[in-house]
């Protein structure tokens, strides 16, 4: 019989990316409403950040750390770089493509962060090894799946329209399209050191649903202080019908909130491996609720690519895993020979 503690990391990951689904095809709707992606950016962390709020005061009020300068300028960061920047890239991103398409390249983010800990050492390549080689092999796969996807569109599959529509489909939007897929590609950049820098963060801060509230509330400040200042009419702050208020509570409570939380936890109960591992079912179910909901085209270029990235993502999370198996055998094994050298008393 399969344990509770195997069961719960497994139902926290799959919730993470139903809500995250759900919140792609939501904000893309609201996006086409006309709601402003930096005016979602800050009423969405507030709305985290005030859910967050009471829940870190009495669950971590004795075991939060002192809240010192350092920790306040890693929070400040990690607003502007995880919360500001990378929501707005693939807001915009995610608004001039799909939401299939937004999912498929958030799975890159793994492989980003793969490629720029190696040059940091923070993370190690044995080309000897079938670990190394996988972990190469599925970079360069993954890298090619996301600039397919960027550069090819290909033929329509489903939701056949007719010739002089498709026209116009093909060659409107071949730009935005591509536009699209750039800032997709860069917010994975930009989460990826996002990820880098909250390995360190946590480490100085453990208190994880503590800072997760600072990190919504500092975000919310800096996308409402950059919204004021870039746009000139105050009604860009009013939601407009169900869809956008909607949008705005499910994005802030389900996934900033609730969200952030079970992944969280999922790391630190089974690792960054394990949890990555479940990223690529926020594609399927994104194209499921995409096709049905949103009625979006699906493109022979999306499958693909998908295909391509997705594979590569696991040949990256078998090789991590085997290194990670391979070194636990070689501390154990030398374990076992210091006892072994020890004289018998």
């Amino acid at each position: 019989m399969v344990s509770m503690e195997l069961l719960m990391p497994v139902a926290a990951m799959l919730a993470f990316d139903t809500l995250f689904a759900l919140m792609t095809v939501l904000v893309k709707k609201a996006l086409d409403g006309g709601l402003n992606p930096v005016v979602l950016i800050a009423l969405r962390q507030f709305v985290a950040a005030v859910f967050l709020a009471p829940i870190a005061y009495f669950r971590e009020r004795n075991a939060r750390p002192k809240f010192t300068k350092e920790i306040f300028a890693y929070l400040f960061m990690s607003a502007l770089l995880g919360a500001l920047f990378a929501q707005y890239l693939f807001f915009l991103g995610l608004s001039y493509t799909t939401a299939t398409l937004a999912a498929t390249v958030s799975n890159m983010t793994p492989v980003f962060t793969f490629l720029i800990a190696v040059p940091l050492r923070l993370e190690t390549v044995d080309v000897r090894s079938k670990a190394g080689v996988a972990k190469i092999a599925g970079t360069l796969v993954s890298v090619g799946g996301a600039t397919l996807l960027s550069l090819y569109k290909g033929a329509a599959l489903t939701h056949t329209t007719s010739s002089a529509q498709e026209h116009f489909t093909t060659t409107s939007s071949k730009g935005r399209w591509m536009l699209g897929s750039a800032l997709l590609l860069v917010n994975c950049i930009t989460f990826a050191f996002w990820m880098l820098l909250q390995g360190k963060l946590t480490k100085k801060y453990p208190a994880v649903i503590s800072s997760t509230a600072f990190m919504a509330l500092f975000s919310s400040l800096q996308a409402g202080a950059l919204a004021l200042t870039t746009q000139r009419h105050l009604s860009v702050w009013l939601l407009r019908g169900t869809t956008q208020i909607a949008t705005v509570l499910f994005a802030g409570v389900g996934v900033s909130g609730i969200g952030y939380v079970l992944m969280t936890w999922c790391i630190e109960k089974r690792g960054p491996v394990f949890t990555a591992g479940f990223l690529p079912l926020v594609q399927i179910i994104a194209a499921v609720l995409d096709l049905f909901i949103l009625h979006e085209q699906l493109y022979l270029g999306s499958v693909v690519g998908a295909a391509l990235v997705i594979g590569g993502l696991y040949l990256l999370l078998w090789g991590k895993s085997k290194e990670a198996s391979s070194a636990s055998l070689l501390s154990a094994k030398g374990a076992e020979e210091d006892r072994e050298k020890q004289p018998n008393l």
